[in-house]
């Protein structure tokens, strides 16, 4: 399940910002730069991302910057991407139906001794 949250991860920040680096990446995500790259590399294997290199086209979007690449969703990490973020919306929701089931069952306990006390 990790490894789910970190691929939903790593895919919303590209699907955001397609011309980010690496470093940067890494830094917003809180991994190192190698798990990244390993995970960057995984998700390409997949087809769910492609890598396009830039580093010879004069029009880039920043001809002074080092970072050469950009990454961009396939339709297959789209769908995955969605996907994935639908089983966390429901984990998260099933997550606050079971807080509230407990705070309502504590709320009913502390009534009943109230009542008891009174």
């Amino acid at each position: 399940m990790k490894k789910n949250q970190e691929y939903l991860d790593i895919l919303r920040k590209i699907n955001n910002d397609p011309k980010a680096s690496q470093r940067s990446l890494s830094t917003n995500l809180g991994i190192s730069l190698g798990k990244l790259n390993y995970c960057i590399n995984s998700l390409k294997k997949k087809g769910l991302v492609k890598i396009k290199n830039f580093r010879d086209n004069k029009n880039r979007f920043n001809p002074k910057s080092k970072n050469n690449y950009f990454y961009i969703l396939t339709p297959k990490g789209v769908t995955l991407k969605t996907k994935l973020t639908i089983n966390f919306m429901k984990k998260k929701i099933q997550e606050y139906d079971e807080l509230k089931y407990e705070l309502m069952k504590h709320d009913k306990s502390k009534k009943k001794l109230d009542k008891t006390l009174l």
